[in-house]
């Protein structure tokens, strides 16, 4: 499998992962199945950028950082959505997306397989 396709399928799991810790915030428990459909898509979207990034730069560090950085974005444009009474929930979401960013852009450095050299 290429690292693409690994930053997808690894943030795709962890994306569920991630949005299934809004389980611990009861305001949203009603709304699980939109927020876990849209944690995997950033979770997605997060892995076949690190994917890419692990094409061209092997580095453990680099995709870590990568990983983090992205995952921290892409937590911060969902958190800076208010809920209807307007509340924000920036530590509760950006802290599982830092981590888990973390993780896939860990796991797309360290598996899949890189291009072959022409």
């Amino acid at each position: 499998m290429n690292k693409p396709m690994v930053g997808l399928v690894a943030g795709a799991v962890l994306g569920v992962i991630d949005g299934s810790t809004a389980w611990f915030t009861p305001a949203v428990r009603s709304e699980m199945a939109t927020i876990l459909m849209g944690s995997s898509v950033k979770g997605m979207a997060v892995g076949i950028i690190c994917g890419l990034i692990a094409r061209k730069v092997h580095s453990t560090a680099v995709g870590l950082a990568a990983g983090a950085v992205f995952g921290l974005l892409f937590a911060y444009l969902i958190a800076m959505m208010p809920e209807p009474d307007g509340t924000h929930y920036y530590v509760k979401i950006m802290v599982p997306g830092f981590v888990l960013g973390a993780l896939t852009g860990f796991s797309t450095q360290r598996m899949g397989t890189a291009p072959a050299k022409a």
